[in-house]
Order: structure tokens, then C-alpha cells, then sequence
């Protein structure tokens, strides 16, 4: 056999050999490569005003809460923040009360007669007597807070990143997290919350987006377009739509940071 055919042979086995490799492993990834999307996209809708009601233009909300009677607020800035109680047909103030430390106030939520509030940078949750409007406690946090809603069982915070943080309802110790996708893809800025019928809302920073997440997998199932809902935000990146408090059925009130106006709507999830 001459030299010119072996090598000719060797070079279709090598040849050959590549292909097989080839077939058996598949393409390798892209190093851009996204998550696989879900199957179908989170349905999108919109609110339905069903009525207006004033609130302190002043406020910078950070949490909203409707305990079946009373409205709770807590706002934000440090050396300001307030944790407050309104009139939750007239949003006029009833009482307040000033953080204590002068710390940032975050998200807050109602748990029979304590009110838990998130600090953002202060590493504590407060919480507080709803009778006296008096801290009692503190608990520390392991990095910024917040959003904060008690789902019956447990808290579920955020702190502005792609997870839902869990804590202990008691000791306030971390239990776990997810993160949250929306279409397959990781959802950041992750505000206020507000869990209902074991779905947490939640408000997107600096957009006119709440979407609705089940903790249970970190899927976004629904999400609410609430451009336009006050006409003055107008793309104001400081006075953002940040506020959801549910009072019912599909009811809730929605409002923002330094907003004057609170809106009462109807979010007919899908």
C-alpha cells in the first residue's frame, strides 16, 4: 500500500471519529445564552379604578397595609421615617409614630397585634405594639429590606435583588428564598409586597409593574401594567408607583412615593 493512500484513510477515520463525537455531545452553549423561557408568557393586565382617595404628598411609602379596619403606613428616609395608621376611606392621618434610631423604614406588615417594619440598610426589623404604636423589639436582618408581607405562616421579604427571602414568623431567622422569574427570566428590583391567598405582589422599582409571584416556584403568573395610574408620576424617577394594600376579594389600594393620591382598584388576575 502506498504512503499517499494510508494517509489518506487515516485522515477519513479522523474525519469520521470528529463526527461521531460531534452527534453524541450536541452543540455546546452559547456563552450569552439566556434561561429557557417559560411556556407561555405571564398574562399582563391592568387595574380598574374604582375610585380616588387623598394621601400625603409628602409620604415616602415604603410599605401599605389594610388590616380589615385600620390602614397602616410606613415611610422612609432616615431621621423621617414614620410608621403611621389612616383613615382608610378618607387617607387622613390618625396617628404616628417616628422609627426609632432614626432608621430608614422599610416595608411593613400586620400580624394580630404587632406590626413588623423592614429597615433598608440598619440590619434590624422592628417590631412594634399596633395599641401603643410603640417598638418592642428588634430582630436582625441579614442584608438591606425592603418589601415585607406575612403570608399566614411565614414573612417573605425582598431586598430589591431576584429573590423572595423567607423568615421565621417568631425569631425572624432566614428559612429560605427563591428567585423570581418572569418569563424564564430572573425579575430584579424586587419593592413592596403584599401577600394574598398564598401569591405575593409585588412592586417593580422605578416602573409602573407589580407582578404577581407564586413563592412556591418563583414564577411571575401575572403582572399589572399601571402606567398612567397617576397622571402627574409622569416618569418621575423619585415619586414611583410603591404601595399595595388588599382589602378584599380583587380590591386593593395602590398608590407611590409622594403621591397625593391613593387609588382604589379592581386586579382581576388571570
Amino acid at each position: 500500500m502506498r504512503a499517499s493512500d494510508t494517509a489518506r484513510r487515516l485522515v477519513t477515520r479522523l474525519a469520521t471519529l470528529v463526527l461521531l463525537v460531534a452527534a453524541g455531545c450536541g452543540p455546546l452553549p452559547h456563552a450569552d445564552s439566556q434561561p429557557a423561557p417559560d411556556s407561555a408568557p405571564a398574562p399582563v393586565i391592568t387595574p380598574v379604578v374604582l375610585a380616588e382617595i387623598p394621601h400625603d404628598p409628602e409620604a415616602w411609602t415604603q410599605g401599605l397595609e389594610f388590616d380589615g379596619s385600620a390602614l397602616w403606613e410606613g415611610t422612609g428616609i432616615a431621621g423621617k421615617s414614620q410608621l403611621r395608621q389612616l383613615d382608610p376611606a378618607t387617607g387622613a392621618l390618625l396617628r404616628a409614630a417616628p422609627a426609632p434610631h432614626d432608621y430608614y423604614g422599610e416595608g411593613i406588615t400586620v400580624v394580630g397585634d404587632r406590626i413588623w417594619e423592614l429597615t433598608w440598610r440598619d440590619g434590624v426589623a422592628v417590631e412594634w405594639d399596633k395599641a401603643t404604636l410603640t417598638p418592642v423589639r428588634e430582630a436582625p436582618v441579614d442584608g438591606e429590606g425592603w418589601g415585607l408581607c406575612h403570608d399566614g405562616e411565614r414573612f417573605v421579604r425582598s431586598d430589591g435583588t431576584d429573590r423572595l427571602r423567607f423568615h421565621d414568623p417568631v425569631t425572624f431567622a432566614e428559612t429560605g428564598s427563591v428567585t423570581v422569574t418572569r418569563d424564564g427570566i430572573p425579575q430584579a428590583a424586587l419593592n413592596e409586597l403584599e401577600c394574598v391567598d398564598g401569591q405575593v405582589w409585588a412592586n417593580v422599582w422605578k416602573t409602573d409593574t407589580i407582578v404577581r409571584i407564586d413563592p412556591s416556584s418563583g414564577k411571575v403568573n401575572t403582572v399589572v401594567d399601571a402606567a398612567g395610574l397617576w397622571p402627574g408620576q409622569a416618569g418621575d424617577s423619585v415619586r414611583v408607583l410603591n404601595g399595595i394594600a388588599h382589602l378584599g376579594a380583587d380590591e386593593y389600594l395602590l398608590t407611590g412615593k409622594k403621591w397625593p393620591s391613593m387609588y382604589r382598584v379592581r386586579l382581576e388576575a388571570r
